[in-house]
Parts: structure tokens; C-alpha cells; sequence
């Protein structure tokens, strides 16, 4: 069985400001992130086709990447729904692209969030610039913010939709409230 959480890193770390997302995964993998067995962390050059299939059997989905400039104070952490139509691309794909694939497949996606970490040099260069490395500690904060979050949230009994799906939690019968007398 798969963790329910997924971190999906995007990012090339010859490519400057580019390896945010990666160097997340490594300061995560460096503390046991995974040891517990609820979170499985990848990483990639890009997003494919195919990352659509690392979502199957997932309760909640996190992907990390670099942002060009814009992106407000630095760090920013949104929901993101499924493309409501997907455009044909010849490679890379966006993490909405994604989803909308996995819900083309399995009629649903789980939910997902999107973690942008504002960089300034995407050439072909080793390391990170002042900018990035500057966003990298607080966007590490949001990223074990969101892992606790979604721990948090977890239920002892989760609702699986025949597409084998995680759906909405449905407490067990020990976990609801007793009725009261009169």
C-alpha cells in the first residue's frame, strides 16, 4: 500500500534557483520525513504524463517547484484543482495538468496543493542565488507545516471511492459522540 501523502519535487538541480523543489525533498529525507511511512517523497526534472499514475491511492498530494518572480513574499502555498480542459503539450505538463489526467483515469484526483518557491536564475549554474536561499528555510517551515497539517487530518477510517480513491473521512463507530439521555 502506498503512503497517503505524496511531496512532488520538480526541478533541475544543474539549473540555479531551479532546484528548490529537489533541495526540499533532500532537507526532508534528511530528517526521516519518510521513516514514519505515511509520505512518500519524488522528485523529477518535470512534470509528465505519467505522474498522473504516483497520484493513485494518495489522501493528499504537495508539489514543489521554483516560481519566477511574483510569487508574493517569496513563498506561496495554494490549493490547485484539476484542469477543466487539458491542452496537449509535448513534454512538460503543470500540476493542475496533471490532475486533470488522474481524473481523467480514475474519475477523481486527490486533493492537492501547490508550494512556489520564488528563485531569479534558471540558467545553467550549481547552486542557488541569494534570492532563493533566502526563500528556501521559510518554504521548508511551510512544507513540514503542511505534513503536520495533513497528519493532523488523517481519520482512522478513510472512505475509498471504487476508483480507489481516498474520499472524505467517515469516523469510526468509536469515534462518534455518544447520545445523550434526556
Amino acid at each position: 500500500m502506498r503512503p497517503p501523502l505524496l511531496v512532488l519535487a520538480i526541478g533541475n538541480p544543474s539549473r540555479g534557483d531551479d532546484a528548490l523543489g529537489p533541495l526540499l525533498l533532500e532537507h526532508l529525507a534528511a530528517i526521516g520525513t519518510e521513516a514514519a511511512g505515511d509520505v512518500e517523497l519524488l522528485t523529477d526534472f518535470q512534470l509528465q504524463i505519467e505522474h498522473a499514475l504516483d497520484l493513485e491511492g494518495r489522501r493528499a498530494v504537495l508539489f514543489i517547484d521554483a516560481a519566477r518572480r511574483g510569487v508574493v513574499e517569496g513563498v506561496g502555498l495554494t490549493a490547485i484543482q484539476a484542469e477543466t480542459r487539458l491542452v496537449p503539450v509535448s513534454h512538460a505538463l503543470s500540476a493542475p495538468a496533471v490532475l486533470q489526467v488522474a481524473t481523467q483515469l480514475a474519475g477523481c484526483a486527490p486533493p492537492a496543493w501547490q508550494l512556489a518557491v520564488e528563485g531569479e536564475c534558471f540558467a545553467l549554474a550549481e547552486g542557488l542565488s541569494p534570492l532563493a536561499q533566502q526563500h528556501l528555510e521559510q518554504a521548508f517551515e511551510m512544507l513540514l507545516d503542511w505534513i503536520a497539517t495533513q497528519r493532523a487530518a488523517a481519520c482512522p477510517t478513510p472512505s475509498v471511492s471504487p476508483a480507489g480513491w481516498p474520499g472524505a473521512c467517515v469516523p469510526a463507530q468509536s469515534d462518534r459522540w455518544p447520545i445523550a439521555d434526556g
